[in-house]
Parts: structure tokens; sequence; C-alpha cells
């Protein structure tokens, strides 16, 4: 444990206090409400319900704003199936190509998992691929570039799960909008996959007809901002992001119902004890996530980036707590800077220790490219299942079964506890509990093994100097903070926020920080991709001087990041050291 966590494990005075006001029927009356209606992107019944949460933030005394945006939205309407003239029960999907009238009609080829070698090492132009699994961005983005006409999902189980395929995050611009799926997607059930993945691997030729219906295009979805500052008022004061989707698959009620009631109990109890804050708090509730692979949390990234990169210390994102049976408070995702905040939350509330994991790209993590760091997402989890990729949340998530029926209130309550847990510590601890000792670990972990690979090709030890000097830094100015008056934890925040936009780009995405990263699978440190790519040819090859360019690209973009991170530490303690 670093020392900031050891000096911070305790949480700020009245956190337990705080928990302990959680009402559980006022959590479940947002429910009932929440219960109501199907909230489709872009539908007068999710305005209906997103004007529901503005009198809310407004009764516990937010400034909100209620912003009408364009958004690229996809709205599956039905689907045929049909093999050997017979109809099996199938949906289609977010985002999926509509098809003609008369549909499609083609043969079958299985492709396993239809990970890209699967389907590559097929000729899958012009046919149709059976896939193990629910729809995926990754296998809609592989089977378009291999050239098939559509995609047919095995689900896990006899529910058909509603997925968003996009491998576009957010809106998609002239550049990516051909990144989008070309072929037309339909999910079936486990068993009708199942003797049609037996005819296909006893070499039988299967022709299956696919009738697809989407609606696809832009149109205004809403987007809540309620506003509350610290009690300095000042309106350019630094400030925490909650935020959480509001629209839903069906009625929803624990996806995204369960933490929209999180989001808004949470708003009414820490509003009582402003007079405590440092910061401020922004809550904004989100549109299109489910139908436009996170556009309302992606435009406002672009939006307000300027006011996010100057502004925003971090970002708590909730997204479908209170389920059933979701007792696994242990897999949270959580960038490394913040894991000893989660660690901690988890441990007040439940007792469980918290191992954590890397954020995955989902989420609405639309801010990773400002530099924000961000945690959490799904908070709670299912116990492990026997059944290959079904999902951690439920098996109704995504399914008409979302229902008030799935909701246990002591879970939400649970839940509720720890986001406020969370939200106490980073609304008012005099400087801000970003551990950058972790983050160099972490860094330097990764390194370790490249450093070895690429000493005889493009040495790697000045990044890993850099690197270990940011973590002397890190610990000095975790040091210095314990003593510091207010004047000087206000510096060191800003601080921290500086090594923030420096550092949390080059974990989490390519390096680039205006544009958004595709919504497909990354790898761990994205950034260093390059040097991994170096790392992977053989020496002999005579393609090897190609990939030295761009890894010495790769390794100038990191230690830029490093370099202004520990510059800005070098004022801070230099400035300390002087007495300034």
């Amino acid at each position: 444990m670093s020392e900031l966590q050891r000096s911070s494990s305790s949480g700020p005075a009245g956190t337990s206090s705080l928990g302990a006001t959680v009402e559980p029927t006022r959590l479940m009356g947002h429910l009932r409400e929440f219960a109501r209606r199907v909230k489709l992107s872009g539908t007068p019944e999710e305005l209906e319900s997103f004007r529901y949460l503005q009198r809310q933030m407004e009764q516990f005394g937010y400034r909100t704003q209620l912003i009408f945006h364009d958004a690229y939205i996809s709205l599956p309407i039905r689907s045929r199936v049909l093999i050997d003239g017979h109809e099996l029960k199938s949906i289609t999907h977010s985002m999926s190509v509509p098809t003609p009238q008369d549909g499609l009609t083609a043969d079958l080829v299985y492709v396993g998992e239809g990970d890209e070698a699967a389907i590559t090492r097929q000729d899958v132009r012009g046919r149709i691929v059976l896939v193990d699994g629910i729809a995926t961005e990754d296998v809609a983005a592989f089977a378009s570039r291999a050239g098939a006409l559509g995609q047919i999902h095995i689900s896990p189980n006899e529910h058909l799960y509603e997925m968003c395929v996009s491998p576009v995050w957010g809106n998609p611009s002239q550049h990516t909008r051909a990144h989008l799926p070309s072929t037309a997607i339909c999910t079936i059930s486990r068993d009708d996959g199942a003797i049609l993945r037996e005819r296909c691997l006893n070499g039988e030729t299967v022709r299956a007809s696919l009738r697809t219906e989407v609606d696809t295009g832009w149109r205004k979805t809403p987007l809540l901002v309620a506003d509350l500052e610290a009690p300095t008022g000042d309106p350019d004061s630094p400030f925490v992001l909650l935020s959480g989707h509001h629209d839903t698959w069906h009625y929803g009620v624990m996806d995204n119902g369960g933490a929209n009631a999180t989001m808004l109990e949470a708003a009414r109890l820490l509003a009582e004890r402003r007079a405590d804050w440092r910061r401020g708090l922004r809550i904004c509730f989100w549109s299109g996530h489910s139908h436009g692979r996170y556009s309302g949390s992606a435009w406002y990234a672009d939006e307000y980036w300027d006011d996010l990169d100057r502004r925003c210390v971090a970002h708590v994102n909730v997204d479908s707590t209170g389920g059933e049976g979701a007792t696994i408070l242990t897999n949270s995702g959580v960038i490394d800077e913040l894991k000893g905040v989660a660690a901690d939350a988890v441990k007040a509330v439940t007792g469980q220790i918290h191992a954590g994991r890397r954020q995955g790209r989902a989420a609405d993590q639309s801010f990773w490219g400002v530099g924000i760091p961000s945690m959490f997402g799904s908070l709670s989890h299912q116990p492990p299942g026997p059944v290959k990729m079904l999902t951690a949340l439920g098996w109704w998530w995504h399914t008409p079964h979302d229902l008030f029926e799935h909701i246990d209130p002591d879970n939400l309550a649970r839940d509720t506890k720890i986001i406020l847990w969370v939200l106490d510590r980073l609304l008012k601890e005099r400087v801000l509990p970003l551990d950058y000792t972790a983050y160099a670990d972490a860094l330097l972990a990764e390194l370790a093994p490249l450093d070895d690979e690429l000493a005889d090709i493009l040495p790697i030890d000045g990044l890993k100097r850099a690197a270990e000097t940011l973590r002397r830094h890190a610990a000095a100015l975790t040091a210095m903070a314990s003593t510091a008056s207010d004047r000087d934890a206000e510096r060191i925040n800003q601080t921290l926020m500086q090594v923030a936009r420096a550092l949390v780009p080059i974990n989490y995405t390519t390096g680039e920080r205006f544009h958004h990263d595709s919504a497909m699978p990354h790898p761990a440190w994205l950034a260093l991709e390059g040097l991994r790519e170096l790392a992977r040819q053989d020496a002999r090859s005579t393609d090897l001087p190609f990939y030295v360019v761009h890894a010495r690209q790769t390794r100038n973009r990191v230690a830029h990041a490093l370099r202004q991170a520990n510059e800005a530490i070098e004022v801070q303690l230099l400035d300390h050291a002087r007495g300034a």
C-alpha cells in the first residue's frame, strides 16, 4: 500500500455517517418511476423521464441544463431468420445494416467465436457467418472487413441480448463513418444455434435468409447537466464529474435505472453537506449510450473539452447498481492512480478486498483523451457462472426481463454507499487522492519486458529512468501533501491535474487527446503498442526498419508525456523547498 493510500484509508470525517443516511425507500421510489417507460434514445418517453431527473436535481439545489444535441442513433425494430423455410426466434442490433424488404440469402459459414483469425482463415465473402456468443463490435468489424453479407450470433443461453455493434466511439465523422458495420446482424438462441453449428461442422451446406429492419440516423437526444459549486461559489473552480446513462434497452430497471437512482440519492445527500466541499460536483445523465455507442458522453467531451480540461479532477461513472445476486464487489474497473480510493471504499462498506481490474473500453469512458482519471462503470457483479460469455450483470441484462423484480434493495443501498464514499473523498479531501506512484509502478511493469526485447534495436532505458523519476517525484509530492497548508494543497492539486493531463492519455488511449479511439477492445497501455509491435518482429526481417520508425515515434510520445509530468511535479517541489 502506498503512503497516499495509508494516509487516507480512513476516508474523510463523516463518511460513515453519510452512508448511514442512504434511504432505500427513496432509491426504490426512483426506480418505480424509471420502470414506467422504455427509454430509447431520442424518443418522447426518454425525454419525459429526463424531465423527472431534472425536477429531482433542482429540488436538491442543483443548477440544471437540459441540452439537446445531434446524435447518430440506431434503433433495432425487427428481424427474421429463416432456415429451410422455418423461422427462428431472433433479434437484430443497433448499427446493424438494414436489409432490403425481401432480405438476403446466403450460405452459412461457422467461425467459432468470431475472432479475426477465425474469420480470415475462411472465405466468408458473400456469406453469412455463424458466431458463438453475443453480438459485439469487434466481430462486426472483422466480418465487415472480410466481406461477409451477414452475421448470425448464437446466444450463450435462451435469451437474446440487445447490443450496439458499432466499432466507432460516439458519433461517426467523415473519417470514421466507413468503419461502421456493413453486414446485417442477428442473434438467435443457444438451442437453435447448436443445431446450425452441428450442421455446419458436419460439412452440410446450410442456406440462411436474414431480414433486418433498423432505424438509423441523426436525431436530437437529451443530455442533463446538473452543477453545484463548492461553498466558495466560484463558477470556474475544479469539480468532480459523476455520470451515468439514462437511455435503456426495454425498461432497463437495473441498466441503468439502478445507477440513476444511486446518482439521485448521492446528489441529495452530498448537497446536504456542501459546506464541507473543497470542489464542486457536476452530474451528467447521458442518452445515446445503448443506441449510439456512447454518443452523449463523447459529444460532451468534445463540446466541453476546454472546460473539462481546465476544471475536472476525476470522473466517476455508475452503471447497473443494485442487481439481485450481485455479491461480488472486488472487480470493478478503476484507473491505476485511483485504485486506492476504490479499495478503501469497497472495504469500508462491504469488508471485501477490492482487487480491481483495468478499465475496459466501455461505460461512457469518453474522457481519457482529455486526461481525466476515472473509475467504475459497473460496480457490483454476479458470482462467476458456468456459461462462457454470459454477462456478469445478470442473465436479464439487455433483455426485456430487466425489470423491477431483479433489483435487491439492500444491494442498491450498498452500492450507493460505495459511490457516496468515493465522492465524499473526492469532494472533501484537501489534496486529491491521486496516487502516481501506483501509475509509475504499472508503467514500469509494462516497460520491463520491452526493455530487454528492444535493447539491441531501439533502447528505451530513457523511458524507464523517466518512469522511475516519476515514482520518486510522486512519493515526494505525497509526503509534502501530508503537511501542506491550504494554499500549498491547492497548488498540489493543480499539479496533480497537470500530471493527469499528460499521463492518463498514455495509459488509456493512443495518446491522441482530441479524437476518440475506436470502441474496439484495446490492449493495456495502448500508447506503447508501437514498441510492442517492434518487439514482436524477427530481428532478421527486412521489414524491421519500418517498425523502428513508428516505434521511435511511440517512444518520443511517451517520453514527452513523462517529461511534462515530471517537470510539473519538480516545479511544485522546488517552490515548496524555497518556501514560495
